[in-house]
């Protein structure tokens, strides 16, 4: 089937009884054990709305496996921990998101594990490899900055050793890259985002072979960390529509970021779909088109609250990949607990702008960033 297909039927329970179209919503907690090799229980990640998103989405991604967490930062901390522990080495790409970095610099060293932090690059990354590695962690494209890595490159050279690989593909969704199919290990994402798309739950999910799963799934029993019933509907509702909103988000971000390249009033502009970005010709081969984010950077470091306020339609918001346009500054917000020296060396400014770009129409969203953008030059 055609992604756009598997969105709206892979993974889907048919109730026997009624007959609905729709995944019925199990609330139950206690389920019938007799003549069952795996009984359900929502702390096991194996009711049947867990099962529905979780078949869906591995369709997506041409996973065997996963399970469907309670957020974006249970599903990472999980899949990390599940292959790394005492006196182990982990290397992570430094333009992660702010709470996975903040995962690293705050539990790391307290479980005795080594870190490394390297540049977004896969020769910076590789290089950063040590005998003590099992992990390598990196997200593509990166949030905030859109910063692309070469997800082949750093696949084969992490098989070759052994180490496992896990990528945080939010940003670009399955419906734009696929990275099971480029090599990598374990795939995460923040279902909250555009899996979730309407900004009305959290979640989180983890993808990989059946065999890696093993390690994750028992892991996160003990953990526990599982996503409800009435959130995994809301999540296999909103997957049946990710190939239209992703598809039109990915369409007015580029219109967008072609608008912002060409204003005055802004500095810079990160988005791997324009054909001068530094990352343009990796993310082409591992893309199927760029993705609904778009961040840029205010000249002349102006008042980013004063520009925001200044936005009639798009939202000032923290989270991101809802059907409406959102913006923040991550300096204050998703980037917070870096030091500024620590953002500053990631290229996290304090003018910076990170845009969610949603459904609406793109001349709308240009309309009203331009009547932004002419009230702060003023």
């Amino acid at each position: 089937m055609k992604k756009d297909t598997q969105c709206v039927h892979s993974g889907s329970y048919r109730d026997g009884e009624t007959r609905g179209v729709n995944t019925p919503i199990f609330t139950s907690s206690a389920y019938d054990y007799l003549d069952r090799d795996d009984t359900p229980y929502p702390r096991y990640f194996n009711t049947p709305n867990q099962d529905a998103v979780v078949k869906k989405v591995c369709a997506l991604e041409g996973a065997e496996d996963g399970v469907v967490f309670s957020s974006g930062m249970a599903a990472m901390s999980t899949a990390v921990l599940a292959f790394a522990g005492s006196g182990d080495h982990i290397v992570l790409m430094d333009e992660l998101y702010g709470g996975t970095h903040a995962f690293a610099t705050d539990q790391f060293q307290r479980l005795g594990i080594g870190y490394s932090f390297a540049s977004t690059d896969a020769e910076s990354l590789c290089a950063a490899v040590t005998e003590r590695t099992r992990v390598i962690v990196i997200e593509s494209p990166t949030n905030p900055l859109l910063s692309v890595i070469d997800i082949r490159k750093v696949a084969a050279f992490a098989r070759e050793r052994g180490i496992t690989t896990i990528i945080d593909n939010t940003f670009a969704s399955p419906m734009n890259q696929n990275p099971i199919e480029l090599g990598i290990d374990i795939v995460v994402h923040s279902g909250t985002k555009y899996l979730g798309g309407h900004s009305d739950m959290c979640s989180g999910l983890v993808v990989t072979s059946r065999e890696k799963m093993v390690r994750v799934r028992t892991l996160a029993r003990h953990l526990g960390g599982s996503l409800d019933a009435i959130s995994c509907y809301l999540l296999e509702r909103s997957l049946k529509t990710l190939a239209l909103r992703v598809g039109r988000q990915s369409e007015n971000a580029l219109r967008i970021a072609q608008f912002l390249k060409g204003h005055q009033g802004i500095s810079r502009v990160y988005y791997p779909g324009l054909t001068d970005s530094p990352g343009y010709a990796i993310a082409k081969s591992q893309m199927k088109a760029f993705g609904g984010m778009v961040s840029f950077e205010l000249d002349g470091q102006p008042d980013t609250t004063k520009f925001v306020r200044r936005l009639r339609l798009i939202s000032p918001a923290v989270s991101l990949g809802g059907v409406e346009s959102t913006i923040c500054a991550p300096a204050v917000t998703s980037h917070l607990k870096m030091s500024a020296a620590e953002r500053k060396r990631i290229g996290v400014t304090d003018s910076l702008l990170r845009l969610s770009v949603g459904i609406e129409d793109a001349g709308d969203l240009i309309l009203d960033l331009e009547h932004a953008l002419g009230t702060v030059q003023t």
